[in-house]
């Protein structure tokens, strides 16, 4: 039965993914051809075939019954489509992003965050995630800043690119702090003071809020909780993730990260990641402990 749940699922996304193409292929033949505020516009339009396919999924999931989800939100009757959010959020696995998109979706606007270069692979998904404004990145080593040093400040380059995307029109940008997915051996290698969470990385964070912090309405703290342990994707499809909790709680940015000087806001944006990480570790604690 599970087999045939997942199966399903996947033709259901395959499906889902094929139609929304029709649209998107016809609105990036007329970007080529656009330009000034018609391009914005038409770009703002195409955020659509976001919301399409995340709501034929979250159909698709609800259906085939694959899981649970609790879902508290707090201040849900400030939340607006029409308005900026950085969303924040601890991370597990690929399902993380389903679920965030679908359980977020209609609420604020669609997400949006970066990913790896090699995904444009991924067929018919990489281009479209290109296309939608989805900015890639490139992990660059020592050797090849060593070789050019021009690649120092490459992540800063792509994210300035993509916070004048961003900026146009209402966007949530998804950052996952901890820079990667958890694993009981990362956890032991990093040695993290968090019980179950990695440590935040706050550069990437900076970077967008030196380009967009006060059209930021809110940052959203999002925390999901897999109480039966965390599912890979195919898992999930499978529904063999019975349960999944998902808080989200909303929080203006504090002054001192938006208005002191670089150095001096790269700590306090350190130091506020740090608190609202170690509320973070303590709400998965204790949801857990009474679980169990």
């Amino acid at each position: 039965m599970n087999l045939i749940r997942g199966i399903t699922a996947i033709i259901a996304i395959i499906l889902a993914t094929l139609l929304v193409y029709i649209p998107l292929t016809w609105w990036l033949l007329c970007l080529l051809w656009t330009r000034g505020s018609a391009r914005r516009d038409l770009k703002r339009r195409m955020d659509q075939i976001i919301i399409w396919w995340t709501a034929m999924n979250r159909t698709t999931f609800t259906s085939l019954g694959l899981t649970e989800v609790t879902l508290q939100w707090h201040q849900l009757d400030e939340m607006s489509a029409q308005q900026w959010y950085l969303v924040v959020c601890n991370h597990q696995s690929w399902t993380d992003i389903v679920l965030l998109q679908s359980y977020l979706y209609g609420k604020i606007p669609p997400l949006k965050f970066f990913t790896k270069a090699q995904l444009i692979w991924i067929p018919l998904i990489g281009l479209a995630m290109k296309v939608l404004g989805f900015p890639y990145v490139q992990r660059v080593t020592k050797a090849q800043i060593r070789a050019n040093p021009k690649l120092r400040h490459a992540d800063r380059d792509n994210v300035q690119a993509a916070c004048e995307g961003f900026g146009s029109h209402p966007t949530s940008i998804l950052n996952f702090v901890e820079g990667t997915r958890l694993t009981s051996q990362k956890h032991a290698r990093q040695d993290s003071e968090f019980k179950h969470l990695l440590r935040p990385k706050t550069g990437g964070l900076a970077y967008v809020l030196d380009e967009m912090g006060t059209q930021f309405h809110r940052l959203l703290d999002v925390t999901i909780i897999y109480p039966d342990g965390t599912p890979t994707f195919w898992d999930f499809l499978q529904g063999k993730c019975r349960h999944v909790h998902i808080n989200v709680t909303p929080h203006a940015i504090p002054a001192e990260v938006l208005q002191a000087e670089e150095s001096q806001r790269r700590v306090a944006l350190g130091q506020w990641m740090k608190q609202l990480w170690l509320s973070k570790d303590q709400h998965i604690e204790q949801l857990l402990h009474g679980k169990h």
